[in-house]
């Protein structure tokens, strides 16, 4: 063919999936867009395990929130609904886990009880203020947190991250002087309360409803306060065996 045709050269063009002849510029690789299509997924679903529960959102549901024509797209990058919710909870706990490297690595010689519930709490809000309001992941946390079938996930994964055994080591410091039935009751309280007031404070700012306090650092100092006041607690002295 004549270069007066004003086509372009065959290793600059390719045919699509849809018989169509594309750019290799403009066209996404399909690992781009097998990336991409796993995002939507991602995103679509924390939203509604967030807002419905696990257990009420079906594949399909997520699939066409997402704005995937196939129904089957859910089983066919992540598997099954379990491998999901571990995905969307390494997503955000891979970028916490940065933010607890970091405070760690600022703590002093010998770190005291408060020192390590910042370190435990601020990540996360500091986490959740990134990525702007609304959110979606803390009242995703607290769902599976609740469902005796995919809670395991979460813990696994938070007992895998080594900025969580530093803390958990650091506090077996500070608190062995109480006994041992006592710090495994106050530790089951602490997870409550940070799992479910961080959540309540998501959903809260997500509905526009009022807060008691304005941000999020400030969210996470009253956290902190209250969890050291747990844990200071007295232990009665009238304990039956």
């Amino acid at each position: 063919m004549s270069a007066m045709s004003g086509a372009a050269p065959a290793t600059r063009r390719r045919r699509g999936e849809d018989g169509a002849v594309m750019s290799k510029v403009d066209s996404p690789s399909r690992t781009e867009r097998a990336n991409a299509t796993r995002e939507l997924i991602l995103t679509a679903a924390e939203r509604l395990f967030a807002e419905h529960g696990v257990l009420a959102v079906s594949n399909r549901q997520v699939s066409e929130a997402a704005g995937q024509g196939n129904n089957a797209a859910v089983g066919y990058h992540f598997g099954t609904k379990a491998d999901l919710v571990r995905a969307i909870a390494r997503k955000h706990l891979a970028q916490v886990e940065e933010v607890r490297q970091r405070m760690i690595s600022r703590l002093g010689q010998e770190p005291d009880l408060r020192d390590w519930m910042r370190c435990l709490v601020h990540p996360l809000t500091e986490h959740l203020e990134a990525l702007g309001n609304p959110t979606w992941f803390a009242r995703f946390g607290a769902q599976v947190m609740t469902d005796p079938r995919l809670r395991p996930i979460i813990v696994e994964e938070n007992r895998s991250s080594p900025s969580q055994r530093r803390i958990l080591a650091g506090l077996d410091v500070c608190l062995a002087h109480l006994p041992q039935d006592v710090r495994a009751e106050r530790h089951d309280m602490a997870r409550q309360l940070l799992v479910h007031i961080i959540a309540e404070r998501e959903r809260a700012l997500a509905e526009n409803t009022p807060t008691p306090r304005t941000s999020w650092h400030d969210a996470a100092t009253g956290l902190v306060d209250a969890l050291v006041g747990l844990w200071q607690a007295p232990v009665s002295g009238e304990r039956r065996p």
